[in-house]
């Protein structure tokens, strides 16, 4: 498999910055490029650690990078926010979509989704607005927020059920659930409702659990969806009326992967997805346990028929295999003893950027953030 990309950022932690990652992109209106990631500045790097949203920017098409600045900082009741997803909005604004994590009377977390937008590229941005669902644990995934032929914006999450309970101590009944719920706005963020599809897990176990959707629209209007499990590959569905409904999930053979989650970008020419193959089987003796590298290596698949091959309907054996599928699949990561996950994704004149966490020769995979510039003339 042909290794593509070579680095033009890595955020490392210090004693400032004890993680940084769940990142996205954007291109401003002068050229540049901003670069948003989770900033966990204090002294707990768990999910429910202190963070921010940080930045970077680049004026060359993300060959160099500024400093990081605190682009939005946590609320002082927040527990945190994280998992930015920028958008290019309608009205040519700038929206920015993230979670925010609460903790309540009960010592449970909910994690609910949120907005804000920029008239100034990113300069100021407006109060934040709770997107307008019951309380609960979501999670909506990094850079996973669309913009539809519409002007329609997408943000497809997923619902854990009441609360998280990481301390042990909550006194609310957490029901935990496996459904996948789509956000949008027709307004440019003013006002947000749900889709009325909602996809859920035929599984009742842990692993069969669905979660950190993403989503993609093909030039006919079809929606195509995918989501982590820890069923040993990405499942998918698809919806031909906008969202109302879905087909019922399945296996998406092509992505195998541990449970983390895959991104899927179009750009002008061509469909790309960066996805964790699992490299554990039958003939290799390494244990894949949590907290060793099992999210790696990391590869790009590159479409060029807008996803298409990669979805379900698309399915195109030859000789009983994948071929065409494989042949344009491209290591972006060979060290397998590191870790990589949560992808973003942003086209560039000369090809595309690619930023994901890499765990830096810990033991965590969740640990420093690293960009990867691909030229097109690398997967050409």
């Amino acid at each position: 498999m042909k290794k593509i990309g070579h680095e033009t950022l890595f955020i490392k932690t210090n004693e400032n910055r004890c993680r940084c990652g769940e990142s996205t992109f954007i291109r401003l209106a002068d050229g540049r490029i901003l670069f948003a990631f989770t900033d966990y500045y204090g002294d707990d790097r768990e999910d429910h650690g202190t963070a921010r949203i940080s930045a970077c920017v680049s004026c060359d098409e993300g060959e160099t990078w500024s400093e990081p600045h605190v682009l939005i900082p946590k609320d002082p009741e927040a527990q945190n926010i994280m998992s930015p997803a920028l958008v290019r909005m309608a009205n040519g604004n700038i929206g920015i979509l993230y979670l925010r994590k609460l903790i309540m009377p009960d010592h449970g977390i909910i994690c609910m989704p949120y907005f804000r937008q920029s008239s100034d590229e990113g300069g100021t941005w407006s109060e934040q607005k709770r997107c307008s669902i019951p309380d609960g644990y979501y999670c909506g995934i990094n850079d996973g927020a669309i913009v539809t032929a519409s002007g329609r914006i997408l943000w497809p999450i997923s619902y854990h059920g009441n609360r998280q309970d990481p301390t042990g101590n909550c006194t609310v009944k957490i029901e935990p659930k496996n459904e996948i719920h789509v956000l949008y706005s027709d307004d440019n963020g003013e006002t947000w409702a749900e889709l009325p599809g909602i996809v859920t897990s035929p599984f009742a176990s842990t692993s069969g659990y669905f979660a950190e959707p993403g989503i993609y629209e093909q030039e006919d209007g079809t929606l195509w969806m995918w989501f982590r499990t820890g069923l040993g590959h990405q499942y998918d569905t698809l919806s031909s009326d906008g969202g109302n409904t879905w087909l019922s999930p399945e296996p998406n053979l092509r992505f195998t992967s541990p449970d983390c989650p895959m991104r899927v970008k179009k750009f002008e020419t061509i469909a790309a997805a960066v996805f964790n193959p699992i490299p554990f089987h039958c003939l290799n003796d390494r244990t894949e346990v949590w907290r060793s590298p099992k999210r790696t290596p990391i590869v790009c698949a590159v479409s060029r028929d807008d996803a298409t091959s990669f979805s379900r309907r698309g399915a195109t054996f030859v000789n009983g295999r994948m071929d065409s599928f494989v042949c344009d699949v491209y290591l972006l990561e060979d060290d397998t003893t590191n870790s990589y996950c949560y992808p973003a994704m942003l086209e560039t004149k000369d090809g595309f950027l690619v930023a994901y966490y890499h765990s830096d020769n810990t033991p965590y995979c969740l640990t420093a953030s690293k960009i990867t510039k691909v030229y097109r003339t690398e997967i050409e």
